[in-house]
């Protein structure tokens, strides 16, 4: 098992203006008012103002943003929802 698999997932918020995340697989997209990343535990949608990745290690799964964060949300990771819908239609077949 990878090291970044054994780590604690954990996200530390100061002052709403610094996010430290760990367990960061990849960045999906970013701008100043958004940032989509994927991580262990589903897809991190980080809303706010002014919005900038000052430090990045995959390898490690680290990331460090700096701006306003307004709002934090996690979305169902695509993979999960698309096994759930064809899991679904199966057992509609199968019925």
């Amino acid at each position: 098992m990878d090291s970044k698999d054994t780590s604690p997932y954990q996200l530390t918020l100061t002052n709403r203006e610094v996010l430290q995340a760990g367990g960061i697989l990849e960045v999906e997209s970013f701008n100043e008012n958004q940032i989509i990343t994927a991580t262990r535990l589903g897809a991190l949608v980080i809303k706010g103002e002014g919005l900038h990745i000052v430090q990045l290690n995959l390898e490690e799964g680290k990331m460090l943003i700096e701006g306003k964060v307004n709002m934090l949300q996690y979305a169902e990771n695509k993979k999960t929802q698309m096994k759930q819908k064809s899991r679904g239609i199966l057992e509609k077949l199968l019925k």
